[in-house]
């Protein structure tokens, strides 16, 4: 796509905001579009040694006089006898009744990854993939449009995605992966092992950001023999995604082609029994047969094309 072509305009949900990385707290941002039923956010971080508080707010508006309404104040405090958190709500310069939870899943000195996960009447949270709490609106969800973080907490990154669209079964949350991963470089090409093959139920996540002048993107599933039984690859010269058969034929989804110049991504593959689901931006985009015995024998996950990692998960 030449620099003067605009890209076809896309329903709000298929769009993602950028991750952010190493904030400087106090942090304050927008959130793109608002929240809304099914968005997450995730905070990835490192609790100071010293700290005694921090707190995430989501507020309705940025003011600083007169001070906006927060319809969700989220307060570890470790400075006290027994650590806890507290959230609230404040309306018109004045807090309501505090919701208290003990028992904090947050330790000092100790890294963390914060998930809020925002349904039609509450809002849950898991810390290091376990369920916290859950506190329900006390303000219309549709009012929050900003994120404030403040406090003694040393963010590492902050995510806004979708409810991932796999979620299912007994599970309250999708999986919270991390966006900065203590593991080898992404560079591009990038390759990650798969040394049990793909069972049903294993998610590999791909998250990252379009260069600014892009060919393509294949995902490319190798076995032993560097055979290829499954690629998926999206061609930015006619904007269409496809699965690649290891003969060479073509079978384009039928989708929003999400991937342009400096825009973020979320590919999701969930293996299932004879096949991969395939989810883009948190949308499901429906499925492609391959054989069991075949997914099993795959040791190899391959990228290449033109973009950024941020996050490889197998």
């Amino acid at each position: 796509m030449s620099p003067r072509e605009k890209p076809d305009p896309l329903p709000d949900n298929f769009i993602l905001q950028p991750p952010v990385f190493h904030p400087v707290v106090p942090y304050v941002t927008t959130i793109f579009g608002g929240l809304h039923a099914g968005k997450m956010v995730t905070l990835q971080g490192v609790v100071p040694l010293d700290a005694r508080r921090f707190q995430v707010d989501f507020q309705c508006g940025c003011s600083v006089h007169p001070r906006p309404d927060i319809a969700i104040h989220f307060n570890p405090r470790f400075h006290t006898t027994k650590p806890h958190v507290v959230c609230n709500t404040l309306y018109l310069e004045r807090w309501q009744a505090e919701a208290r939870w003990p028992r904090l899943g947050l330790q000092r000195g100790a890294s963390f990854l914060i998930l809020f996960l925002f349904g039609n009447e509450e809002m849950k949270v898991s810390v290091n993939g376990q369920h916290f709490l859950h506190y329900r609106y006390r303000l219309p969800l549709s009012r929050v449009d900003t994120l404030g973080i403040f406090g003694d907490i040393l963010v590492e990154a902050v995510g806004f995605l979708n409810i991932n669209p796999f979620a299912e079964g007994g599970i309250e949350y999708p999986v919270g992966y991390p966006f900065l991963l203590k593991s080898p470089s992404l560079e591009v090409p990038c390759s990650r092992a798969l040394p049990q093959g793909l069972w049903p139920g294993q998610v590999i996540v791909l998250r990252g950001l379009v260069l600014p002048e892009p060919k393509d993107l294949t995902l490319s599933l190798r076995d032993e023999a560097a055979h290829v039984p499954v690629t998926l690859r999206a061609s930015f010269a006619d904007r269409t995604l496809a699965w690649i058969a290891p003969w060479g034929c073509k079978k384009l989804i039928s989708a929003p082609f999400l991937f342009y110049p400096r825009r973020f991504f979320e590919v999701l593959l969930l293996c299932q029994e004879g096949g991969l689901k395939l989810a883009l931006n948190g949308q499901g985009l429906g499925a492609t047969s391959v054989h069991q015995q075949v997914l099993e024998q795959l040791r190899e996950l391959r990228i290449s094309g033109s973009v950024q990692l941020h996050c490889v998960h197998c």
